[in-house]
C-alpha cells in the first residue's frame, strides 16, 4: 500500500534528506520516493499514514494527504 502526501514546503534536497530520515525513523523498512518537482512524497511498505504524516511534520514540513 502506498501513501502519498503533498508536501509544498519541500523546495531543495536538504528538504528531501530530512523528510526521508523522519519517515525512516518511524517507518525503518519503509520505501521513500520524492517528487521534488511535484512536492510528493510517497511511502511504501507502511501501513500507518497518521504516522508517517507525523514523521514529516516532526522534521519540520507541513503535509497534506492525497
Amino acid at each position: 500500500m502506498n501513501i502519498s502526501f503533498q508536501v509544498p514546503d519541500m523546495t531543495c534536497n536538504h528538504c528531501v534528506k530530512s523528510i526521508t530520515n523522519g519517515i525512516h525513523a518511524a517507518a525503518p523498512d519503509a520505501s521513500v520516493l520524492c517528487d521534488l518537482e511535484a512536492k510528493k512524497v510517497t511511502v511504501a511498505g507502511a501501513a500507518d499514514a497518521k504516522m508517517i504524516e507525523t514523521a514529516i511534520r516532526e522534521a519540520g514540513y507541513h503535509p497534506t494527504a492525497l
